[in-house]
């Protein structure tokens, strides 16, 4: 009877089963096993052409958007001086959208959606604010490096939250919360270290000036996303592909009309063949970054669209983390910007509230929810 009660207790020591020892309740084998069946169930389930379609959505997201912010940042290091010019390239390319849409129209036979006045209103309204956001955010890549520029816009989250918390109702959960702290400490941080990165060209009250200007242009942006939200909970109530499209379409082009009325006020339309004279290597570099500069926005915008329908707003979310440090890290490598503790403890604590941001918000159905508005991923 010992011998069987000695035996019994060795093959439990041996299995981890003695009384009082905690058994681990996780395996880091079983967990990675279990990710991988995951992840080919959900491979299956789609067909192989919406992973490449979700894959090319996602590059033209991720590449769109940096480079258009790098672009914008290389006009004026090479000898551009007009703020509406670089914000009237963020909206010129709107005719890219149409493009996408037209097929929807006579291929598939789709209905546009009906155009009422109100509709219409809220069209040309979110088209004005998106061309005073554009331009805020020109004035501020007119005096601040790349990567410190990104780093701040990195605050429309925090903006979008309070201004869907106030229009919209949205709740702030803890994460959301979290996320708004650690974000705000960011922006903080880098106002406090703002000479270790101001050009020789640039003075303190400029830097100060591109400084405000790229918070307001987030907390604007934040704005629009809510009044989007609403603009879709109030008189679209639909969401999808096509739908998406033409607010994306109507309110770029109303950005692009206004924008085009400040520029021929400004009378920038008739300077830039002199600047264009003055531009480092030449006239046509000077015309290429504003050819590019408007394609890679418009392709950021339709990427962002396009993950919105085939995925999540998380997706989304996670593409536009990943995408502040890329810029940040391309303008180091590209244009020699300075990256010391600060910046780098900065884009840290960014990362770090995108993640809470997206960590809170995974456990919801996001397929559903109201806030897949392409608007909100016009960020320069």
């Amino acid at each position: 009877m010992d011998i069987e009660l000695s035996h019994s207790r060795q093959q439990a020591a041996s299995n981890g089963e003695v009384s009082g020892m905690p058994q681990p309740s996780f395996s880091l084998r079983n967990y990675k096993s279990k990710i991988e069946s995951k992840a080919w169930v959900t491979y299956r389930s789609k067909p192989f052409s919406y992973w490449v379609l979700l894959f090319v959505s996602s590059m033209s997201m991720l590449v769109g958007f940096s480079a258009s912010s790098l672009l914008s940042r290389l006009y004026f290091a090479n000898g551009g001086t007009s703020k509406w010019i670089i914000s009237w390239v963020a909206v010129a390319g709107w005719p890219l959208t149409a493009i996408f849409l037209l097929p929807l129209y006579f291929v598939r036979q789709i209905s546009p959606t009906p155009l009422t006045f109100t509709l219409l209103l809220s069209y040309a309204a979110l088209g004005f604010l998106s061309a005073a956001d554009n331009l805020m955010y020109a004035w501020a890549y007119a005096y601040l490096s790349a990567s410190t520029a990104s780093l701040i816009s990195s605050s429309v989250l925090v903006f979008s939250s309070l201004f869907g918390y106030v229009i919209v109702k949205n709740k702030i959960c803890t994460s959301t919360l979290n996320a708004i702290v650690v974000i705000t400490a960011a922006v903080v941080i880098i106002a406090l270290d703002s000479n270790s990165d101001r050009y020789a060209n640039v003075t303190n009250g400029q830097y100060v000036l591109g400084f405000v200007l790229d918070i307001l242009g987030s907390a604007l942006h934040g704005l629009i996303f809510a009044l989007s939200e609403l603009v879709f909970i109030k008189l679209l109530g639909k969401r999808s592909f096509h739908v998406v499209l033409e607010q994306q379409l109507a309110v770029s082009f109303f950005g692009f009309l206004f924008t085009t009325i400040g520029v021929i006020i400004q009378k920038d339309f008739q300077g830039m063949k002199s600047e264009a004279s003055r531009f480092k290597h030449g006239a046509g570099s000077y015309y290429m970054v504003i050819v590019w500069g408007a394609i890679t926005f418009q392709l950021g915008i339709l990427g962002g669209t396009a993950i919105l329908f085939l995925a999540s707003t998380m997706l989304a979310g996670v593409l536009n983390a990943v995408r502040v440090p890329l810029t940040s890290i391309a303008a180091v490598i590209l244009y020699h910007d300075p990256m010391n503790g600060f910046k780098i403890l900065s884009l840290v604590l960014t990362v770090w509230g995108f993640g809470s941001y997206i960590s809170g918000h995974s456990v919801k159905k996001p397929a559903s929810t109201v806030s897949d508005v392409p608007v909100s991923l016009q960020e320069k």
